[in-house]
């Protein structure tokens, strides 16, 4: 796959299937896994709640039409957490996420919402940007979206989503000033209008 520089999205939903994201994650790509290691051996359910999240309304956490691979991850994760506890099962499976090139995942815990409330060690970047940005069935406003418009919210989003995670070491002057820019040029583009323009 190294040659592969497109946004790819790689689901393994298999047992044992943590193993796949520090083997295939890059830049550019979103991998889901089952599991968080590969001594998770026993038979998976996430794989089932996952293909029923993709078509459900409830995913839809942001509520804007479609359900990016991001809401199905946390709604098939809380599905699988819910369905052992109902069984009084220890739990044998722990989805991860993986989008920023990492190889490390994001489990669905560190989330509230689309946004992850925790932060990893080191200050590495927390997945789940890219992963929002990807939904399998585009819903009617994003088809209507030019694909340059596409790609330049998706950009702006990225920044929105590294200034979040530098608020703490910024000037509460400067933080605002940089989130003011970012979301008055997010507007203009769904404005259909270049940044910069009256």
């Amino acid at each position: 796959m190294k040659p592969c520089k497109r946004p790819l999205a790689l689901i393994q939903c298999a047992s044992a299937s943590g193993p796949f994201i520090p083997a295939l994650s890059a830049p550019g790509r979103v991998i889901l896994t089952a599991t968080r290691s590969g001594y998770e051996v026993n038979a998976t359910r996430f794989g089932g709640y996952l293909a029923q999240a993709i078509a459900d309304p409830a995913a839809d956490l942001d509520r804007d039409g479609q359900t990016t691979l991001l809401e199905a991850f946390l709604l098939a994760s809380r599905q699988v957490d819910q369905s052992y506890k109902e069984q009084g099962l220890l739990q044998s499976e722990h989805a991860l996420l993986d989008d920023n090139g990492d190889g490390l995942g994001t489990p669905a815990d560190w989330f509230k919402g689309v946004r992850a409330v925790k932060t990893a060690q080191g200050g590495k970047s927390v997945d789940g940007v890219r992963a929002h940005q990807m939904a399998l069935v585009r819903g009617e406003a994003e088809e209507k979206l030019p694909p340059a418009t596409r790609v330049r919210r998706d950009e702006l989003e990225q920044k929105l989503s590294a200034l979040r995670s530098q608020k703490s070491g910024l000037n509460e002057d400067d933080y605002y000033n940089q989130l003011e820019n970012i979301l008055l040029a997010l507007a203009q583009l769904y404005q259909n209008k270049e940044p910069g323009a009256p």
